[in-house]
C-alpha cells in the first residue's frame, strides 16, 4: 500500500542534519530530530524556535517540567498542535529572524534565530562544562522576544520572562554568565 503522502527527506526541504555536533547531549541531539522531523512534516523550508518548543515539550521531561502541570502546559501544547494545522501558517513563507540574535550561517536547515538559540545553547553550557541539554535550548529560545515560540507562549497565557528566571535559578548561572540575553 502506498503512502498517501509521498516521503520526503530533510535534505530536500535544505533542513540538514546537526545531531553529530559533539556539544549537545544526546536527549538534545533528539530534540533536534524530532524539530526536524517536524518542520519537514509541516512543509517548512527551516527548523524554527517554535518546532524546537515543541519536540522540546514532547522529548524531554527537564524541560516539560519548568512549566509545571495542569492547565497551562495542556494550552501551550495545543498551540503548537494549532500550528502545524493553520495557526503557523503565516510563518510558512517567513524566515524567523528577529534581528536581535546575529545570523550563524553554519547551522544549516535552522531559521536565523534558532541557529542563534543553538548556539546559545551550547554556549550557557559551556559555562557549566558540558554538552547542551534541552532546558538551556529553552532559556536560549525564551530570550528573545521576536522568536515564534516566545509568540505561541504568550498566546498560551505563559511569561517567557518567568520561563527564563526559573531556569536561571535551576542552572545557578546568572545571565552575564552565559551569553547576552533579549530579555
Amino acid at each position: 500500500m502506498q503512502p498517501l503522502i509521498p516521503r520526503q527527506s530533510a535534505h530536500e526541504h535544505g533542513v540538514q542534519r546537526v545531531d553529530n555536533d559533539a556539544r549537545l547531549s544526546d536527549e538534545l541531539a533528539s530534540v533536534v530530530g524530532g524539530a526536524r522531523r517536524r518542520a519537514v512534516r509541516d512543509g517548512d523550508r527551516q527548523i524554527d524556535t517554535a518546532h524546537l518548543l515543541h519536540s522540546l515539550l514532547e522529548s524531554d521531561p527537564e524541560a516539560r517540567s519548568v512549566f509545571g502541570e495542569g492547565p497551562q502546559i495542556a494550552r501551550l501544547l495545543g498551540y503548537l498542535v494549532q500550528r502545524s494545522i493553520g495557526y503557523g501558517l503565516r510563518w510558512q513563507n517567513g524566515v524567523e529572524d528577529s534581528g536581535a540574535v546575529p545570523v550563524v550561517t553554519e547551522t544549516a536547515g535552522f531559521s536565523p534565530l534558532a541557529a542563534g538559540c543553538m548556539e546559545y545553547a551550547c554556549e550557557r553550557a559551556a559555562g557549566r562544562g558540558g554538552p547542551a541539554r534541552g532546558t538551556d535550548l529553552l532559556a536560549a529560545i525564551v530570550a528573545d522576544p521576536q522568536a515564534r515560540a516566545v509568540e505561541v507562549l504568550e498566546r498560551a497565557g505563559i511569561d517567557p520572562r518567568e520561563v527564563f528566571a526559573r531556569l536561571d535559578g535551576r542552572s545557578g548561572l546568572t545571565t552575564g554568565e552565559c551569553g547576552e540575553a533579549a530579555l
